[in-house]
């Protein structure tokens, strides 16, 4: 399976030296999102990263990004959100109705699906999360399969489950980065370990 590491939702001042940790330990896949809009963070988190890792990055903002640090490719986080006029390279998207996966999987290098539990970093109105017998149900029609990743509150315990059901990836992000307050610590090897438990079972 493919292990997709989902950034926090803002930036930190450790981000750099952690990301870069992980990519040492065989990270092959970032996915760079953030509530903050402002180009600035990004491009300063991108140019601390040592650009031998550029290329296994895919950013959910501020696409231009993609071209001036060489990087893996452009995530589109909903049905509605147009690819760049004219873009050519490496293309995925968010999905969060199993019904909509087939088409989507035709547009799009590979597809998260999303909701398959509650996240906890969600707005005031909670998403539906995706029953078990959904899951099933699309695994059964063939609907996930290599190009479509679990998202959604995935944990260390979810993945024999998820691998079960067919999915091709997990993207993990709060189970990963709980391991870490960025308020207080400077220990990274909490979330260095949890990491090769992750690796370790995808």
């Amino acid at each position: 399976m493919k292990l997709v590491i989902m950034t926090k939702s803002t930036f930190f001042v450790e981000e750099d030296k952690i990301l870069s940790m992980l990519f040492e330990e065989g990270l092959d896949s970032l996915h760079i999102s953030k509530a903050d809009m402002s180009p600035l963070y990004l491009e300063r988190l991108l140019s601390l990263l040592p650009s031998e890792y550029h290329r296994k990055i895919t950013v959910h903002q501020h696409f231009y990004t993609k071209e001036e640090f060489s990087l893996g490719g452009i995530h589109l986080d909903g049905s509605n959100v147009a690819a760049p006029h004219g873009y050519r390279g490496v293309l995925s998207r968010t999905c969060d109705d199993v019904m909509q996966l087939k088409a989507m999987k035709k547009q799009s290098d590979y597809v998260f699906l999303k909701n398959i539990h509650q996240p906890r970093e969600t707005s005031a109105e909670e998403e539906r999360v995706l029953s078990d017998l959904e899951l099933e149900e699309a695994c059964r029609q063939g609907l996930l399969g290599r190009y479509v990743y679990a998202m959604g509150g995935v944990t260390l315990d979810d993945i024999p489950i998820l691998r079960e059901l067919d999915f091709g990836g997990v993207v993990v992000r709060n189970d990963l980065w709980d391991k870490f307050c960025i308020h207080s610590e400077q220990n990274f090897a909490p979330i260095i370990d949890h990491f090769r438990k992750l690796r370790a079972l995808c």
